[in-house]
């Protein structure tokens, strides 16, 4: 299996090349980079090109490895035999084993990609009590006393945000990439794939103001892909023109819905302020 990027993903050689390094030494590939870079969609697109089924598990700070492998139901169990409607079905206590998405990776009958979003979220013991089973493909079922075993090795994608430091035994096991931040001609090939009919000026007006308002220091949030590709949806719905998008002397202006690029009230002022210091410094 061979990655070579898709019709709906740009993706870089160096981002090709990773997925395939994985693949190749069956590691799940652990992709790093800043909120809105398009880690999540690489999975999805990844398995979308090579025609695999993707199964997804989202991290949460409330999230235990062990239900990415099964949990067991006990309260459906004692409420069952409560009713004592079914009594065989009580004392299998298969019947009350709910399986995780890893289990459903390891049953599936032909390979799937799995992808572990935001992985960095859950507690730091979290990545450690996965070392085993994704470095073996097997886990025990202790009510049941059964081995389960990967069928096939699913492509594992692990996706992190930056916000805890990954344990060292846990990194020895990945391949590891970072998504850099695009650049203007990589940026414009994305916008191209979202937006083919977009106006070139318009287009060359909106990168500019982007990167512009990206490259304010001491931004709280800089604007991410993901919210450029708001923006000009929504700069394209609102049939904004692209001499809206600068000012007259060619100096940083407000954008019109702005709110699309900048979350925060502190990222807006100091952007306004900037604005004001470079209007009035004559």
């Amino acid at each position: 299996m061979k990655f070579h990027g898709s019709d709906q993903y740009v993706a870089t050689q160096d981002l090709m090349l990773a997925v395939n390094a994985a693949v190749t030494l069956q590691r799940p590939l652990l992709v790093k980079g800043e909120p809105g870079t398009g880690k999540t969609m690489l999975a999805e697109e990844v398995a979308r090109a090579l025609g695999l089924p993707l199964l997804q598990w989202h991290i949460k700070s409330t999230t235990k490895a062990q239900q990415g492998l099964y949990e067991y139901d006990a309260v459906s169990r004692l409420r069952d035999s409560q009713l004592a409607d079914d009594a065989a079905r009580v004392k299998d206590i298969r019947n009350y084993i709910v399986r995780g998405v890893l289990w459903q990776a390891f049953a599936s009958e032909q390979p799937v990609a799995l992808l572990i979003d935001e992985i960095d979220k859950a507690d730091i013991e979290f990545p450690n009590d996965l070392l085993r089973e994704l470095d073996r493909m097997e886990f025990y079922v202790y009510e049941t006393r059964e081995l389960v075993k990967a069928r096939h090795r699913p492509i594992v994608f692990i996706t992190s945000n930056n916000e805890k430091e990954l344990p060292d035994a846990f990194l020895r096991r990945c391949f590891f990439h970072y998504i850099r931040f695009p650049d203007a001609d990589t940026m414009k090939a994305i916008v191209d794939v979202h937006f083919p009919g977009l106006k070139q000026e318009l287009l060359s007006a909106a990168l500019k103001t982007f990167y512009d308002v990206r490259g304010l220091p001491g931004l709280k949030k800089k604007p991410s892909t993901s919210e450029l590709l708001d923006w000009l949806k929504l700069l394209v719905a609102e049939d904004i023109p692209a001499e809206a998008l600068h000012s007259q002397d060619d100096k940083v202006a407000v954008p019109p819905l702005v709110g699309a690029l900048l979350k925060n009230e502190q990222d807006v002022t100091l952007f306004e302020k900037l604005v004001f210091m470079q209007r009035h410094n004559r």
